[in-house]
């Protein structure tokens, strides 16, 4: 989260390139005794974002660490973990998500789970052409596109349950003084030299054209893409300048750009190779494979110097008189972003990046960002002659395609962060698939029917499967179960009488070991697998004991295997909770823990030897919570449905949409309510003059039955983009299923958990496919562009009828649809003035006040 900008004290001056430089070319669990201080857990009770603001602390520790961030301790392990700072121009892939702050976030779980001392920092990448580029389309300064789309990317993350200590920005003002500084050093240490090149500009636009306003076709051989960027190609992958590109064009005008002289400065990264290149063998060991091939391309290539400045104006400014009309160049800034980024955690930044005898940095990114940090960022950071932390292990991601093809950000191609939330298919789904789905030593590829099959079988099936069975019996009611008491042992009863369970064990040792070798190497995947693996053992110790027959045939022993089975769970939503922490918090919910515990797996406590003995981990006689399904099914229906919403790119998603929206709109002005297609004999009867109809009684508002709802559970309708389907509780036995017509008015977040007025005796309507068997009502102002809820007060009991005072009598058990009741009454309901709805200026009353809407004054309700 961002926090306070605290100043550093850190000299930048300007100064002369010296004279010398040559012109160059360019290129409340109880527990056992001995487990009573390892266990610590973050708070059930909070959201998974606000855990995330908190670093997975309690709040009173939480609150503590803001006033003091995190230092080194010397003779503890100090690990700094950053991952590749997202550019802010546009809403993140999931593609992006695995290949920097997800990865690194398993990985700083996975440091606090084994008690180092560890940080993690990241932020938005805001500097440079795209964001310009960005601005120019949305007709605004870049600054507006930064704020705009940080808060998208913080928003993101945050439900994905990202475990930042710090998620800055580099336009932040620490940004400038660190860079500056940096620039000063390598200045003053002659690796920087001038040279005046050549640079396309645009007469039209008046102005030269940065790598990124130019595209163009690519001239690599065979590859010849034709919307080819400056910087580097989409298709092939290959770094460019563009002057190298074929029928080059401004992306802002499209018309051809010209090529003028100008001067910019260089590091002189062929001067720096010797200090390089000893760096990488002392570390590359620690590297993924792919960078360590990434990188010896680039140095088999031969080093050319790189330049640093670029003639744009949104950016770090160079501090240098001939060049003060220019910035630094994004890639020679933005890794410097990681420093900064760190400075705003705190002053005592230095302790951090200023300590390779104490502290690890650990980086993580996609294999396109290779080179930068392998090459360009160390080159930078030695050149300066300081004692810096350099990167131990790098962590690189290849591609995760999408379906057919690609995800793009350009091209709004693939799933994005919004739109993973907007599914409804819970965040420890989308975590557990792309991790098991890691891209770490080739491409992979994401599909909806993968998505299914791994969520059905892996983590419904045997996952959940196991948790559940296990929970679930020792909930069941003495007689049945444990009637949710953890069983305690019968006297000389052990693992060592027991042959399944003895196994177990061993077996869950060697997992443990083996989950802690391939995390510590950075193989989260694996990591992963064996993880899941320990849940397929559970299931099989299980079927292998038949704890149901034991338990009516030999008690004591079945008491051994579920305190086993237990124990397996605790350690199990243990070992996940770097992958899935919002599983972990449930199922150690379920289990009733204290907020503060979690398992620790700290070698010089001897926790990893405690954690292979799951029948002491939980003391008998330990109340456990309310078992419930931790997953539920994908079918194929919904399978085949984000399929086709997530086909083809963002713009044509709009264009459905949009059409979608106006066909739903004008089906609902056609749809007539329907009796169910029965007809009515028209036979008279015998006794005609006898049995005249009832009279029809008067429209007035007391045969509306209104009541006090909850809603309970809220999602997008699946066949209709404009409509959400609710849950709500209005007092009965089973709440009621409502479709509405409020998606472009209300956000989904905002129509959880909140009270409503329901009217309950309209007749049943179905509406794409689901019967709406309620309405709720809501105001709108006159030209229904703004749409808000009637709501009744926060105390209003759920259920209660809202009342009408003056207008006395019962509501109709359902309301005739041909008499048009609702219609009738319904134009003389609307908001005042002071925001009371109201019919016929009387409020719609409750036990606890009258109902209100948020804003909308003089609306019509409905």
């Amino acid at each position: 989260m961002i926090q306070g900008f605290s100043a550093c004290k850190l000299p930048v001056t300007s100064h002369t390139l010296a004279a010398s430089l040559h012109s160059l070319s360019l290129s409340s669990l109880t527990l056992s005794p001995s487990l009573s201080r390892f266990f610590w857990r973050r708070s059930c009770s909070i959201s998974p974002a606000a855990a995330s603001h908190l670093r997975f602390r309690s709040p009173e520790m939480a609150a503590n660490d803001r006033k003091t961030p995190k230092l080194p301790v010397k003779g503890k392990r100090n690990i700094l973990i950053t991952s590749a700072l997202p550019y802010v121009n546009n809403v993140p892939h999931l593609g992006n998500i695995i290949g920097c702050v997800l990865s690194a976030d398993v990985y700083a779980r996975y440091c606090r789970l084994r008690g180092y001392n560890a940080i993690y920092i990241c932020g938005t990448d805001e500097y440079g052409t795209a964001t310009e580029t960005k601005a120019m389309e949305e007709n605004c300064s870049p600054k507006e596109i930064c704020d705009k789309y940080h808060a998208i990317h913080k928003d993101i993350y945050e439900w994905f349950d990202i475990s930042f200590d710090e998620f800055g920005r580099t336009s932040a003002p620490q940004q400038t003084e660190v860079c500056q500084a940096i620039f000063k050093r390598l200045l003053d240490n002659k690796w920087l030299s001038e040279n005046t090149m050549q640079q396309l500009y645009c007469d039209t636009c008046k102005r030269f054209l940065a790598d990124r306003l130019v595209e163009g076709i690519c001239p690599t051989p065979g590859c010849e893409y034709d919307s080819a960027r400056g910087d580097q190609c989409e298709k092939c992958g290959k770094l460019l300048n563009p002057t190298e590109l074929k029928t080059p064009r401004c992306k802002v005008c499209q018309n051809t750009p010209r090529i003028r002289d100008t001067d910019h400065l260089f590091l002189e990264l062929p001067l720096l190779r010797e200090k390089l290149e000893k760096y990488i063998e002392e570390v590359k060991g620690s590297w993924s494979s792919n960078a360590k091939q990434t990188t010896a391309s680039w140095l088999r290539e031969g080093l050319k110097p790189r330049c640093i400045t670029r003639d744009l104006k949104w950016g770090v400014p160079v501090p240098h008189e001939k060049y003060s009309d220019k910035v630094f160049y994004v890639w020679f800034d933005a890794p410097i972003g990681y420093v900064s980024i760190t400075a705003c955690y705190t002053t005592e930044w230095e302790k951090w990046w200023k300590n390779p005898e104490n502290v690890e940095l650990y980086q993580f990114m996609g294999k396109d960002n290779v080179p930068f940090h392998t090459v360009m960022f160390p080159s930078t950071l030695l050149g300066t002659g300081e004692n810096w932390t350099l990167m131990k292990t790098i962590s690189v991601t290849e591609y995760l395609n999408y379906e057919a093809g690609k995800f793009s950000k350009s091209k709004g191609i693939g799933v994005f962060g919004n739109d993973a939330k907007d599914t409804n298919i819970p965040v420890e789904v989308w975590r557990y698939y792309l991790l098991t789905n890691r891209p770490e030593v080739s491409d992979t590829l994401f599909t909806w029917p993968d998505l299914q099959a791994k969520l059905n079988s892996e983590l419904l099936n045997n996952l959940g499967n196991f948790i559940n069975r296990v929970l679930s019996f020792i909930a069941k009611p003495e007689g049945q179960g444990y009637d949710s008491a953890i069983p305690a042992l019968a006297d000389g009863l052990s693992s060592e009488s027991h042959d399944p369970t003895k196994k177990l064990a061993e077996r869950i040792s060697a997992y443990v070991d083996q989950y802690i070798e391939e995390m510590e190497k950075v193989r989260l995947k694996q990591g992963l697998k064996i993880a899941m693996a320990i849940s397929t053992e559970g299931n099989g110790y299980l079927q292998e004991c038949e704890f149901w027959r034991l338990y009516k045939e030999n008690k004591p022993l079945c008491s051994l295997v579920m305190k086993t089975a237990v124990g397996v769970v605790y350690i199990l939503a243990c070992l996940l909770e770097p992958f899935m922490p919002s599983l972990t918090q449930e199922v150690f919910k379920q289990l009733n823990l204290s907020t503060e515990l979690h398992l620790s797996l700290c070698d010089e406590k001897g926790d990893v030897n405690k954690a292979k003995i799951p029948w002491e981990i939980l003391n008998a006689g330990h109340k456990i919570g309310k078992p419930q399904p931790l997953f539920k099914e994908l079918k194929d229906e919904d399978v085949e449905f984000y399929r086709k919403k997530f086909a083809g790119s963002q713009a044509d998603r709009i264009l459905r949409a949009e059409a979608e929206a106006g066909k739903v709109a004008e089906e609902l002005k056609k749809t007539k309510i329907s009796d169910g297609g029965k007809k009515k004999s028209s036979s008279k009867s015998s006794n005609d003059g006898k049995n005249k109809a009832a009279p029809e009684p008067e429209i007035t508002i007391s045969r509306l039955d209104i009541r006090v709802g909850l809603i309970k559970k809220a999602q997008k309708h699946p066949d209709a983009d404009s409509l959400y389907v609710e849950e709500i509780d209005v007092g009965e036995e089973q709440p009621r299923t409502v479709v509405s017509g409020l998606v472009k008015y209300i956000p989904l977040e905002e129509m959880q958990n909140r009270k409503v007025c329901v009217l309950c005796n309209l007749k049943p309507a179905t509406m794409r496919g689901i019967k709406s068997q309620a309405m709720v009502l809501a105001a709108s102002n006159s030209d229904h562009t703004k749409v808000e809820l009637v709501e009744p007060p926060s105390s209003a009991k759920v259920g209660e009828r809202v009342t009408f005072p003056g207008f006395e009598g019962n509501p109709d058990e359902l309301l005739n649809p041909k008499k048009k009741v609702w219609e009738t009454l319904q134009v003389d309901l609307q908001s005042n003035g002071e925001l009371v709805a109201c019919y016929k200026d009387v409020p719609l009353t409750t036990s606890a006040g009258v109902c209100k809407v948020s804003s909308i004054q003089n609306g019509s309700i409905r």
